[in-house]
């Protein structure tokens, strides 16, 4: 309990990984090689290095798995280049597919087990390795040059004179990626703080706790649609692929409002007194903490989906509800919320079930499904499509939509999801 916890992160930013790593660099190390190839090389793999912890930060936008880059890889890349200086003919020159093997392949892309991280690897050493970094024009991001110095008094003079903030584009990312970055922190944040506040109710004139989270369940029995009759769905014809994924869209509904339904009567119970709400009953406990908190009690969570807060949440739940609702009283809808099912896969499977047996010819097997992405919103769509179905509620982030051309365009700066259109969804035999 009195031990001391020391823990050596990787810094922040281009300059202090920059700083770092040639803090670990002798001017031994510098002047090991007289040819005028060493020294670029080397800083570019010191640039490089930064680059792959910085991109750690922006989570699954960075890489898709956050990999451990360490000292290691930057000493054993640098190790391999002196070493195939040495051995290299004058005429031929430096060897650059090696060099871009051994760095993304084995070197740092030895840690690197997914396919597009790969990938991403390996675009970085074949841009930034090759005969054109030796040109004084050369460049990694604006302002960020190969400087040409002797000493590492003047490599670190450089390096001082690098932004303290760096833009995303520096690591190949689009100038939203800091927005994500910048909103992560802060919800990390103020988790945190949410988390250590005290839990027990506070004394003084305000509203207790309880009687918060007494109201908010009073008001969500409320709205909480009613239990779904088994026979309604079963009406529609068991056979269809279409009313077989609907009545099991049902059953997993009827479970969310079921567990909703019991856990706030019970919630209301314990706050009255009438049950006793112990430190067994951590479901209730839970319950009541993150009510109050505006968050999703984990017991509904299990059974449901995620959300940012409690309030999209329970809308969500009565959307959800009412496209099913809807489809079971009022027929087949024109177009369907597919973010809105349980499923969307089975969603998807069913209509291509659907397709096959129409055609008697086609092979369940054969059939692929195909989108077309219409130049329609939901509210435009007046009739149903001659074959598959219509969908809405995809979105897109990281790109942009350009609706006159139907293309994928750049992000807009600030913008970092953009909803598609409706997508007309249909079966084809591949065969």
């Amino acid at each position: 309990q009195i031990a001391i916890k020391f823990t050596n992160e990787p810094p922040q930013g281009i300059r202090a990984g920059l700083k770092r790593t040639f803090s670990g660099i002798s001017q031994d190390l510098l002047n090991v090689s007289n040819l005028p190839m060493w020294k670029p090389l080397l800083y570019t793999v010191a640039f490089l290095h930064s680059t792959v912890q910085e991109r750690r930060k922006f989570g699954p936008l960075g890489w898709n798995i956050p990999y451990e880059f360490n000292s290691a890889d930057f000493t054993a890349s640098v190790q391999f280049i002196q070493n195939h200086l040495k051995k290299i003919d004058i005429k031929k020159g430096i060897s650059w597919n090696t060099v871009r093997y051994m760095i993304g392949e084995v070197q740092y892309g030895g840690r690197v087990t997914d396919d597009y991280d790969k990938r991403l690897l390996n675009c970085f050493a074949r841009v930034w390795f090759n005969e054109s970094m030796f040109d004084a024009a050369f460049c990694f991001y604006t302002g960020y040059k190969i400087p040409v110095c002797k000493t590492l008094e003047q490599y670190f003079e450089y390096i001082q004179l690098l932004p303290a903030m760096d833009s995303p584009e520096v690591f190949g990312l689009h100038p939203n990626a800091d927005i994500t970055y910048q909103r992560n922190t802060s919800a990390d944040v103020l988790d945190t703080i949410t988390n250590i506040q005290p839990k027990e109710s506070a004394g003084g004139s305000g509203e207790t706790r309880e009687s918060v989270v007494y109201r908010s369940a009073e008001d969500m029995l409320e709205k909480l649609p009613p239990d779904y009759v088994p026979h309604e769905a079963i009406k529609m014809g068991v056979l269809n692929s279409m009313n077989i994924f609907l009545r099991q869209e049902i059953d997993r509904m009827q479970k969310v409002i079921t567990v909703v339904r019991t856990s706030l009567n019970d919630l209301k119970l314990a706050i009255e007194g009438t049950i006793v709400m112990s430190e067994a009953s951590k479901n209730l406990r839970d319950a009541l903490d993150n009510m109050y908190d505006a968050r999703i009690p984990q017991v509904w969570r299990r059974v449901s989906w995620d959300s940012s807060t409690l309030g999209f949440w329970f809308t969500e739940l009565l959307d959800r509800n009412a496209q099913l609702s809807t489809w079971i009283f009022q027929g087949r809808p024109k177009v369907f919320w597919i973010t809105g099912f349980f499923n969307p896969q089975g969603f998807l499977t069913a209509m291509k079930q659907e397709a096959t047996r129409a055609h008697k010819d086609w092979a369940l097997d054969k059939v692929a499904i195909h989108n077309d992405v219409l130049k329609l919103t939901r509210e435009e769509i007046t009739s149903f499509p001659s074959e598959g179905v219509y969908i809405y509620g995809l979105y897109l982030e990281g790109a942009g939509w350009d609706k006159r051309r139907s293309i994928l365009v750049e992000s807009s700066p600030k913008i970092l999801f953009v909803q598609l259109p409706v997508l007309h969804m249909f079966a084809v035999d591949s065969s």
